[in-house]
Order: C-alpha cells, then structure tokens, then sequence
C-alpha cells in the first residue's frame, strides 16, 4: 500500500494519541499497522483516536473501510521481503486456503541439469 502525505499525518497523530503499550506497533514500517489500528477502533474508548482511525482508513480506500465497518472481515494478511535493499510488501496466503501439495516441502529438492536428484 502506498501512503499519501495525509495518510502518514493521521498515523503520526494516531501515534502521538495512543497509549505507550501501542506506540511501538503503530509505525509505518510495521506491515501489520492497518490490521491492528482496525482492532484499536472496536476496542478504543477514545472517540478521537477512533475518528482519526476512521478518516486514515477513509483514505486507505474501499477495502480498508469495509474492514473497519464488518470486524469479521479479516484483511489479507501481508509479509515484508527485502530484496538489494528494497522493501516490498507481499500478501500472504490464508492458511486454510493452502493445499497441502502447495507448501513448499520439509527437505528442499535438488535438480542439476533438470532432474531431480534424490
């Protein structure tokens, strides 16, 4: 997700406002943020920090709205790779979404010249 000037506005005020426990995973480096700002919304007593949270998603678009609006509605869950010093987020597979015969095996297979060695 790109974040726009306003949108990284609202998270440095969402910071500033949030409680010390909270501070560290309310950062823009932290590729889960949206999914744990939208669990601080249902479970946040502070009408501000809600409203802040409401307008950072309002931004965010569609997607992240529905998932603020529906709290059952778990968002797709996302890793961040480096790659020669370049950040890149990925999502991730769902869990029950993954066949068995998809997950990467528990020993790694050689191939040399394309066969596959035992």
């Amino acid at each position: 997700m790109q974040f726009s000037r306003p949108m990284i506005e609202l998270v440095f005020e969402i910071r500033r406002r949030v409680d010390s426990a909270m501070k560290p995973d309310v950062k823009l480096a932290n590729p889960q943020m949206m999914q744990e700002l939208a669990e601080l919304y249902h479970r946040g007593p502070d009408v501000i920090i809600q409203a802040l949270i409401k307008e950072l998603f309002t931004l965010a678009g569609e997607d992240w709205l529905e998932v603020l609006e529906h709290p059952e509605i778990q968002a797709q869950k996302q890793s961040m790779k480096m790659y020669r010093g370049q950040a890149a987020l990925t999502d991730q597979p769902a869990a029950e979404a993954t066949p068995a015969e998809v997950r990467t095996p528990a020993r790694p297979v050689r191939i040399y010249r394309g066969q596959i060695i035992e």
